[in-house]
């Protein structure tokens, strides 16, 4: 399979040595390579390795008789890019170092321009390849969860960058976060990232959408996920068609073990194409009665298009806020148990404002614990998520914030009337 990419390979040079400006000239000014990004200590360069999307890390040595372990684990602590070393001479303890670090390629200065490319690029197929194991993956191998909620407002965007930093960082799993809100979607400056293609860019790319192509279009973020945000022009969002949504979700399900899908707040077909390709679906909801009517039509109508409901999971979100409703109310009104809680807290509209997921900037915070215990349920391995109807509610954990010292009084029991109707005609 040929493996050369339709767009520029991103790389990023790091480190010095005899020859590296020469040439740095050449591969940036090469067809078929974009620079993307400089430094000369990797460890200052930090977060610049993800922001940049590198595809293919060039670090030179300035001492040739060993790999500089510090400087290779500050870039893969940033980046899962592939690393080529550059010198003006090698060493057999070198060379034996190189394979034991995973480095992808050694190339000796000076060297014609085309090796230098030749050695580029196969390190970049190289690194699509490894991201495949080697083969096409079993798309059975990849979770996709959709977040969706018919109602917005419900913070379905920051749960989703989140979770997905939560699947990246922190379980080390191969994650993509796809912001489907193809008109006003906000995944990107939630992140604080600059992306240079979206996915508009993907779906009109010339040919068949496969893992390579994919690879090509998405952006890393510093947390190790990959992002494909939405279109920049809201009237772009209708360039973005079901089939190409479709063969895009097939072709990144061979490439990672969770795909996350943000949603807009409306049933249209390309979230009924999503949800087609859904094996988790969370369904936001909010301590608010409208939120919990959208809600229960949303459930209702998804039965009515004869969608499997036991992939439908119920997550309540800023679930300890005191405003009269009871999360046993909501379990009664749905007919179905709120299969996830996650707290309210003052640091997550700060994160929000900061563009870093609440799980980076404040780990120990009871909202970070709540989501890294969801994540954990979905991760691939793990059973499905079970949302039981009321009579089979098993024990859980009280979603009151941690640091209350004394517990609210009870609240009474709270009416709901939504204006709707179940299946048996009666009021909900």
């Amino acid at each position: 399979m040929n493996h050369a990419p339709t767009t520029p390979i991103r790389i990023f040079i790091s480190g010095a040595c005899a020859g590296l400006a020469e040439a740095r000239d050449t591969l940036a000014g090469s067809p078929g390579v974009e620079l993307v990004g400089t430094a000369s200590e990797p460890a200052k360069a930090g977060a610049r390795y993800a922001t940049s999307g590198a595809q293919v890390v060039v670090h030179a040595l300035q001492r040739p008789d060993h790999v500089p372990a510090e400087d290779i684990a500050a870039i893969r602590e940033h980046t899962s890019a592939p690393i080529v070393l550059m010198t003006t001479r090698t060493t057999p303890s070198l060379l034996e170092e190189a394979v034991e670090y995973g480095i992808s390629d050694v190339i000796l200065l000076p060297q014609l321009p085309e090796s230098l490319v030749f050695s580029v690029r196969k390190a970049y197929a190289m690194g699509v390849q490894a991201m495949r194991g080697g083969t096409r993956r079993s798309s059975d191998s990849c979770k996709v969860i959709t977040l969706f909620s018919p109602k917005g407002g419900t913070g379905k965007t920051t749960l989703a960058a989140n979770m997905g930093a939560v699947f990246a960082r922190r379980m080390n799993k191969r994650t993509l976060v796809i912001d489907l809100d193809l008109q006003f979607g906000d995944l990107a400056i939630s992140v604080r990232t600059e992306p240079r293609t979206t996915i508009l860019d993907l779906v009109m790319a010339h040919g068949e959408l496969d893992p390579d192509k994919v690879a090509g279009f998405v952006t890393r973020h510093e947390s190790g996920m990959d992002i494909l945000p939405a279109p920049i022009r809201p009237e772009d969002a209708e360039m973005v068609t079901d089939d190409r949504l479709a063969s895009l979700l097939t072709a990144a399900r061979q490439s990672y073990d969770i795909i996350i899908i943000d949603t807009p707040p409306n049933f249209n077909s390309t979230v009924l194409t999503a949800l087609d390709r859904t094996d988790e679906l969370l369904l936001i909801a909010s301590l608010d009665v409208p939120a919990i009517k959208s809600v229960k039509v949303c459930l209702q109508t998804l039965g009515m298009l004869h969608y499997p409901l036991e992939r439908c999971h119920v997550l309540l979100n800023r679930a300890d806020t005191r405003v009269g409703l009871r999360k046993d109310d909501i379990e009664q009104v749905l007919g179905r148990q709120v299969a996830f809680g996650i707290p309210s807290n003052k640091a997550v509209p700060t994160s929000v404002n900061r563009g870093i997921p609440v799980v980076m900037s404040d780990p120990k915070a009871d909202v970070t614990r709540a989501i890294e215990s969801m994540c954990s349920v979905l991760s691939p391995g793990e059973g499905r998520a079970s949302s039981p109807a009321p009579a089979a509610r098993r024990s859980r954990p009280s979603l009151k914030r941690s640091h209350r010292s004394s517990p609210a009084p009870a609240a009474p029991a709270t009416q709901l009337d939504l204006g709707i109707f179940d299946e048996s005609g009666q009021a909900a």
